[in-house]
């Protein structure tokens, strides 16, 4: 995977979203302190690790283990966005001691009814993701701002029908880790208002499957939390930081 690491000693690990790349995360990163060492991958199959198609989530979290282990051998903080919010509740769920906070936004923790056909669809729409009058419409639907639109654009030329088949059914079949309930660090779990009532029921599971943990809905927002308010994460973000850094 192509990482982009950066300065400080505060490590936070981010996770983009299917169909992005580490880039979804610039708006936020500009809010964050001079402290925060940003570990920024760019998840296999998508941006700059496009050569190297999305396998499965459970050999994605073995290598983003060894990422925190090479990076920040005594535990990062996580922020995880849709799909990556997956592997951030499967991180904190199978390697706890890695994971000092765990921020969950958007994740889909209820398995989406009737997977096949929608992967079906996914198969015949894929070749569309390489027009650019497609991959525009997709931007604005996703309300990517239109200074990242280049690099979503090129995203969307290069990402592979196997990454996109393999990282939605992924996607729409996870559901929680037994052990997420288990986890014993702080964790936020956030959800936009105008997300679809599947998205909500998820993060309401999420939030009660795990006590002491915060839920927050994101008023205004849909399916688009870190480009359409960073500053809400970026506050939770920071607010976890402190917690770690105030902790008995």
């Amino acid at each position: 995977m192509y990482i982009d690491v950066g300065d400080g000693d505060e490590p936070v690990l981010m996770l983009h979203g299917a169909g992005v790349s580490g880039w979804m995360w610039s708006p936020m990163r500009a809010l964050l302190n001079s402290a925060v060492k940003a570990i920024v991958p760019d998840l296999p199959g998508f941006g700059r690790s496009a050569s190297y198609p999305y396998v499965s989530h459970k050999a994605t979290v073995e290598e983003l283990r060894a990422v925190i282990e090479g990076y920040a051998p005594q535990g990062a903080h996580i922020v995880g966005f849709s799909l990556g919010a997956q592997l951030t509740i499967l991180l904190a769920s199978e390697v706890p001691h890695l994971v000092r906070s765990a921020t969950v936004i958007s994740a889909e923790t209820k398995r989406a009814p009737l997977p096949g056909p929608t992967l079906g669809l996914l198969a015949l729409a894929a070749p569309l993701s390489r027009q650019r009058w497609f991959a525009e419409a997709q931007a604005r639907q996703l309300g990517i701002p239109k200074d990242l639109w280049a690099d979503y654009l090129q995203g969307s030329a290069t990402t592979s029908r196997e990454t996109l088949l393999a990282s939605v059914g992924e996607n729409i079949r996870f559901t929680l880790p037994a052990t997420w309930s288990d986890y014993p660090g702080s964790a936020s779990v956030l959800v936009g208002s105008r997300e679809r009532k599947l998205m909500h029921d998820s993060a309401s599971l999420t939030s009660s499957a795990l006590p002491g943990s915060t839920l927050l809905t994101v008023k205004g927002a849909a399916h688009d939390i870190p480009l359409s308010d960073p500053r809400v994460v970026a506050s939770e973000l920071d607010r976890q930081m402190s917690d770690w850094r105030t902790r008995p």
